[in-house]
């Protein structure tokens, strides 16, 4: 068992709750009794944007096997592509096979990471495998941008970075270049030794958003490294994720909280950096890093819920 964690300082909740963060590469679940974190484990992603329904049922057997099943009066998970009633219904009837009679609630994960972030209103950014924005202001109005999938969007995100990566090397290619050490990694890491492949594996089955998300680190590394073009893509990311975020305040009408999460986020400075930059731009200063896993925001939620009258 990872080290446990209690993010609702102290404060006693009943009963058995599991906690869902069902991101694009992997499912984090941890299991509160009495408000206070037991059991803090990981299993490959559940979301079925990214993988088939049987993987994803496969991975959530894995990951309930690891913190436990059983006596469990709620379930809330948090998930990427949650945009409808149907969508939320369907993942609950994946969960619902670990966790026979309990309670589950759904929402999109965004939501997990405002409250991880301490925060009851405000504007909540991820960027990881995908991107969106979510918030809510005092009235209870919610707003959300992006968050559309890799076809569509997901700007700034490690999808986007490592399919930019792949359009670089291409384009040097096409301008008769050699390759440079963004390409040079990029070609490392996937076991090809000349750019032209990268086009025929990219649109190949054995590869997928999270493969290409996963080359998102070579962007990075070569940007800290010094690497002009690979710096000017982490600034990009950072701009357009603050265009989700002010696009969401704006339908708010607020100001901020923004708590910037998801493994990018919360780990690539630069990309923090332009995103703080590209925000003050716009004139909104209160910006966070989340400094805890999102999972850890569902018993804030739980204790929203409670105070609203049982609306999640």
């Amino acid at each position: 068992m990872n080290n446990a964690q209690n993010s609702d300082g102290g404060r006693h909740l009943p009963g058995t709750v599991i906690g869902l963060d069902i991101g694009g590469t992997k499912t984090h679940g941890v299991r509160f009794e009495d408000g206070t974190a037991v059991a803090n484990e990981s299993a490959g992603s559940s979301n079925v944007q990214n993988v088939t329904r049987e993987q994803a049922a496969a991975n959530l057997a894995e990951l309930f096997g690891k913190i436990g099943g059983g006596a469990v009066s709620r379930v809330f998970a948090g998930s990427g592509g949650i945009d409808t009633a149907e969508d939320a219904a369907a993942l609950a009837a994946l969960i619902s096979a670990n966790a026979p009679g309990a309670q589950i609630t759904v929402v999109h994960d965004s939501r997990l990471l405002l409250a991880a972030g301490r925060a009851a209103t405000g504007v909540a950014v991820i960027a990881g495998t995908g991107s969106a924005a979510w918030g809510r202001n005092s009235q209870g109005e919610e707003a959300r941008a992006g968050g559309w999938g890799y076809l569509l969007g997901d700007e700034g995100s490690g999808y986007w970075l490592g399919r930019e990566a792949v359009r670089h090397s291409l384009r040097r290619m096409n301008q008769g270049q050699a390759p440079d050490q963004l390409t040079e990694a990029l070609l490392a890491s996937c076991g090809l030794d000349e750019p032209n492949k990268l086009i025929a594996l990219f649109h190949s089955p054995e590869t997928g958003r999270r493969f290409w998300a996963q080359q998102a680190r070579h962007v990075v590394e070569a940007a800290l490294a010094g690497h002009e073009a690979s710096q000017g893509l982490l600034q990009q990311a950072g701009k357009d994720l603050a265009g989700l975020a002010y696009g969401t305040l704006s339908q708010l009408g607020i100001r901020g909280p923004v708590i910037l999460g998801g493994g990018l986020g919360m780990n690539v400075a630069p990309l923090q950096e332009a995103f703080r930059e590209h925000l003050d731009h716009y004139g909104i200063i209160d910006v966070r890093i989340l400094d805890q896993e999102p999972v850890f925001g569902v018993l804030k939620l739980l204790r929203e819920e409670e105070e609203g009258g049982g609306r999640p």
